[in-house]
């Protein structure tokens, strides 16, 4: 049986140079394995044409992303309407092939009628409206912080107008009750992200210092490195490492008042892997309670101790491999307690049986397959 899938992706998935990257490409190379014919719709805002990605696809096309206020429609979310592709639309009117779109930014077709009777497929990244909430909270007054409240109010409208239009995929478990409670969506699944090759591995010996990595020019991001600086290594002399890409002037600025702390600016993933497996704790504070973060599970696969907030774990299934801290005082007690503690073969085997049937990518592509051609 030959199977033919359209993939329509909100970027181009490759490099894997960011979380949201990972669930985007590693899905490709799983599904190939199973003798999908994958024809990838990417939309090209400045990651430009990759041809490794035609080792994985039967054919790969790339579409402009209209930016700015010509891309604004009313009641639309602006990255679902920033989308809004004529083309893209007849090239999948070419054929019957199931739709797999990824995120909520590529589901523009669903309010199409062309597309009515076609099978139809989403995989949710977050639940938007959520993601959005948290980022306009934790952003400074500006048209930044307007706009992610805007898009917060249009998103929880439009998640909710299309729940029904077609089968969903979410990436926790609590993303997936989200859209069955509050979205009335009744065709939805726990599917987790597909990953690398991973194995969870132990490192030698005592890590030197405690590590926070991420992408510094999220706003929340680098909201949480401030608030570890200046409220948990502020009474903590032990080294402490912050790590990710474009971090500001400012936070350049609050590490300089720190000569215990220092910043590790834009590392190559080979340097961040050996940062990730150098650290002896692990500090990952985050505001936000949808999706799965991609450098948690990173940290479980390759590193030693792990301080979360209860927002980074939950709904993960991955509480148990993490040592919870809602407040500053139970950060630097957590610290103080893990920085020379040896990190056991029992936490590595909780580990394996918390990561490793979980995040089969080939079992995962099988679940997929199975679902989109039952």
């Amino acid at each position: 049986m030959n199977r033919h899938l359209h993939i329509i992706c909100f970027s181009v998935p490759w490099p894997v140079d960011y979380g949201g990257a990972f669930d985007l490409f590693y899905k490709l190379p799983a599904l190939k394995a199973l003798g999908v014919h994958i024809h990838l719709h990417c939309f090209d805002y400045g990651r430009s044409r990759q041809p490794v990605l035609e080792q994985y696809c039967a054919s790969v096309q790339y579409y402009e992303r209209l930016m700015g206020h010509t891309s604004i429609r009313n009641r639309l979310p602006y990255i679902v309407s920033s989308r809004r592709n004529e083309i893209l639309l007849q090239n999948l009117l070419q054929d019957d092939y199931p739709i797999l779109m990824e995120g909520i930014h590529c589901t523009w077709l669903l309010n199409d009628d062309r597309f009515r009777n076609r099978k139809c497929f989403v995989r949710l990244h977050n639940v938007e409206y959520k993601y959005y909430r948290e980022l306009s909270s934790h952003t400074p007054l500006s048209f930044k912080k307007l706009y992610y409240l805007v898009e917060n109010r249009l998103l929880r409208a439009y998640e909710k107008r299309i729940a029904r239009k077609a089968v969903f995929f979410a990436v926790t478990e609590q993303d997936a009750d989200t859209y069955r409670n509050e979205m009335g969506c009744t065709n939805i699944s726990y599917l987790p992200v597909f990953l690398p090759a991973w194995e969870v591995s132990r490192p030698e010996g005592i890590g030197s210092y405690c590590l926070y990595h991420g992408d510094l020019s999220i706003d929340a991001n680098e909201k949480a490195a401030i608030w570890l600086l200046t409220q948990v290594f502020n009474k903590i002399p032990v080294p402490f490492i912050i790590a990710g890409k474009h971090p500001s002037r400012q936070l350049a600025s609050f590490i300089n008042k720190y000569p215990h702390a220092q910043l590790m600016p834009n590392p190559p993933d080979e340097q961040m892997q050996e940062l990730i497996s150098g650290a002896q704790v692990h500090v990952l504070p985050s505001y936000t309670a949808t999706g799965i973060k991609l450098k948690l599970l990173n940290v479980l696969f390759h590193g030693r101790h792990c301080i979360v907030s209860p927002a980074t774990a939950e709904g993960s299934g991955l509480e148990a491999a993490c040592h919870i801290a809602a407040t500053a005082n139970a950060y630097r007690e957590l610290v103080a307690q893990l920085y020379h503690m040896p990190f056991t073969e029992e936490e590595i085997i909780l580990r394996k049986q918390l990561l490793t049937g979980r995040f089969d990518h080939a079992r995962n592509a099988e679940v997929l397959v199975k679902k989109i051609w039952s």
